[in-house]
Order: C-alpha cells, then structure tokens, then sequence
C-alpha cells in the first residue's frame, strides 16, 4: 500500500549555515500535508490498524498528532474521533473539523483527554497514541531513510524532542541505515524538557506540568524507549528558551518563507544561536518537523511578549 505521507525535500540552508557558520542541511517534514511529520508514523499505523479491520480511530491529541490522524482517517475511508484538552485553541479544533473528525474536548490537560478517549473504544475502534507506539516509530525513521538514498550523511541530527516519539524514528532510521554513530541532538524548551531532566536525574522525570509556549512538546513525561535510546546512542541533550525558539521561527519564516511552531523552532534556534552543541560538527541536518497550530499572529504576539 502507498504511504500517505509525502517524500519531503532535503535542502541545504544558506541562511542557518552562515548563522551557525557550518553546513546545515534542513529536512522538510513541515511540508506533509497536515503540516508535521507526524504522518509518517501515524499514517503507517492506520493503515496497519485499517488492514486489521478497524473501523474508526480515536485519539487524544489537540495537536499535530491529531490532526495527522483525521488527515489518515480521511483518506483511509475511516471515521475519526479526537479528544481534546480545554486549553486547546480555536484554531487547532478548526484544523480537526476541517479533515472531519468529530471533536470531543475533555478535562483541563492531555492526561485527562487521553483517558476519556480511551473510554470510548469500542469493538472494531483503533487507538492512536500520539507518541508511544513502535508503528510510529518505524514510520518516522522514513525520513532517516530519505536522506541515506541521496547519498549524504550528517555529522549530528538535531531533533525536537516531547514525548520522544521523533527521537526514537531517527535513531531506528539511523541505525537501520548504518549510522549508529551518528549523535543525535535532542532539543527541547525550559518547561517542556522532561528529557533533559531525566537525564540528570537518572530516571524518567514526570513533570509536575508545562510551562513552555511549546505546547507540542508538551510531554510531561517522555517514552520509555526514548529514555533508553538517550544512553544506548550517542545524545546530546539540549534546553533552550520559549523567546529563542518564538524568534527562531520568525526567522525561518523570513528566510525560508514556511511557518513553523515552537516545538519545531526549538530546533532552529541551535542554528540561529550558533550553540556550543553544534560546535563538534561540520555538517548538521534540522528536522525542521513543522507544526500545523501556530499563526504568525500568536508568534508576534509571544515575540512581544519575551521581548523580541
């Protein structure tokens, strides 16, 4: 059966590279059609679940994740039922409907919305998990594989990290391809960094909460084989601020005319910022994962907000 996610460009940027004075090399996973990378791994399980003869898929994502399963769920001749949070914005509620799922919104955060959708499952019904799930991880490691067939390798990969779901497809991609050597910069911001935290603390953290503006990110606790990947494969862990990666997508926006959110520009901040992560590397490849629920006028509106 043929993916529903799209083969995404692999380019080279002028502007991050002179920023970060090195090669940076950006893949473009923000031009799937709902807007993330988030298809890959989740078109791959719905298409997984629809041959094993589901009948509707039910999700608890106010994000990309759910957007990404009403995207599949249209295509695929399926219904779609999304549980959302009560702090999901308008807009996102209105990218949902837009694909045409029904939309349920549900308790004051992530864990109260996923443990209404999972109520909801009946006989024949699907459950998408946004994040936690081995299909999601071997359909996002498709982008790793994308860039091995043009015939380049990156020094390091530099993803954005929330519930860790993206980590653990690069890093299988990587090492499906015969780069498990190649380190892996896992980025996140201050209030969402429940990786970064773990880390130090030598066991996965559960966050009291999230702070950061990056809401796609956040995670209050990373997955289980995230946790594992940051010490069985070379990681590098890094925070940075809500302002850098607000200005870093206003950045990207004026260099590369394509708006991203946050969670993505958490990413490309590294770049913009010349950060000492970066420093040991000569050719780094962003993926730039997009990120369907940002406006401009919200990262004005931050931008203002932290002084930008």
């Amino acid at each position: 059966m043929k993916p529903l996610h799209i083969e995404t460009p692999l380019i080279e940027s002028r502007p991050l590279s002179a920023a970060a004075e090195r090669a940076v090399w950006l893949k473009m996973e923000a031009l799937q059609p709902p807007g993330s990378f988030k298809l890959r791994g989740i078109g791959r399980a719905c298409q997984e679940y629809a041959r094993a003869g589901a009948a509707r898929f039910i999700s608890s994502s106010g994000g990309n994740a759910g957007i990404a399963v009403a995207y599949a769920g249209r295509q695929l001749g399926r219904p779609v039922t999304v549980v959302v949070p009560e702090t999901t914005s308008d807009h996102a509620k209105a990218l949902l409907r837009q694909e045409a799922a029904e939309v349920i919104v549900h308790g004051p955060s992530w864990q109260e919305a996923n443990a209404h959708a999972q109520s909801l499952m009946g006989e024949g019904d699907a459950f998408l998990h946004p994040f936690d799930n081995e299909l999601l991880w071997d359909g996002h490691a498709t982008m790793i594989d994308e860039v091995a067939r043009t015939g380049w390798r990156p020094d390091a990969v530099v993803v954005s990290v929330g519930g860790g779901g993206l980590m653990c497809g690069v890093v299988e991609g990587l090492r499906r391809n015969g780069w498990a050597d190649v380190p892996v910069v896992a980025v996140e911001t201050h209030g969402a960094d429940s990786l970064a935290q773990s880390i130090a603390a030598g066991h996965r953290v559960e966050l009291p909460g999230i702070t950061s503006v990056a809401t796609s990110l956040g995670a209050r606790q990373v997955c289980a084989r995230a946790f594992e990947f940051a010490a069985a494969h070379p990681v590098v862990s890094v925070v940075v601020s809500d302002g850098e990666a607000v200005q870093a997508c206003l950045g990207f926006l004026d260099d590369h005319r394509v708006l991203v959110e946050p969670a993505c520009g958490a990413s490309l901040a590294l770049a913009y910022r010349r950060h000492a992560a970066l420093q040991p590397f000569e050719k780094v490849l962003v993926i730039v994962c997009g990120g369907a629920t940002a406006t401009v006028e919200t990262l004005q509106a931050w931008s203002s907000q932290f002084g930008g």
